[in-house]
């Protein structure tokens, strides 16, 4: 009998695949776009999951763009070193937050994820590209007016995926142990 962490399925009653799973199971990175918008309805949707992430005693310490201008995604790609297709791409999500905050990374990053998972609920390709500590963070923040103490967690580059193929995940198996780590 397979112990619970190593069942590949998560179903409620019924039977049916719960929704979020299949999204968390779904989202892939993607860095290839097709060129058509997306609309501010879907944009504002997506800011407010980033909004409802859950946040160390609920301080929310965050703010968040959405860049939709080509030259600033332009600009933005130059300055992210693993970053150039961000000016390829439709939105480009930034994520800051209030760095005097004891845990503003771990709620930025909790942000970032919603971010990625909601885009992909949507039927949006996105990818997580570094933020955090990178020599380009200040200057992120500058091209964007964004005011200190907040600081860039991550940029989030989305927009309608060209269905390129993702590299495979590793296996459950591989990244997973129930108590202990066998020896």
């Amino acid at each position: 009998m397979r112990s619970p962490i190593m069942h590949p399925f998560h179903q409620h009653q019924g039977g049916v695949m719960n929704e979020a799973i299949h999204i968390i199971k779904k989202r892939r990175s993607e860095r290839k776009f097709e060129s058509r918008p997306v609309s501010e309805e879907i944009i504002r949707d997506i800011l407010d999951c980033a909004r409802l992430a859950p946040t160390a005693n609920n301080l929310q310490p965050w703010l968040f763009g959405a860049i939709t201008e080509p030259h600033l995604k332009s600009q933005l790609a130059d300055l992210a070193d693993y970053g150039k297709f961000i000016k390829d791409c439709a939105v480009c999500f930034a994520v800051f937050a209030d760095s005097t905050k004891k845990y503003f990374l771990e709620d930025g990053c909790a942000a970032t994820e919603n971010i990625l998972l909601a885009c992909t609920a949507h039927g949006i390709g996105s990818c997580w590209v570094a933020g955090h500590k990178k020599d380009y963070a200040e200057d992120v923040r500058k091209l964007l007016n964004v005011l200190e103490p907040f600081t860039l967690i991550s940029l989030i580059a989305a927009g309608y995926s060209d269905k390129s193929l993702s590299p495979k995940k590793k296996s459950l198996a591989e990244v997973t142990f129930l108590n202990r780590m066998s020896l």
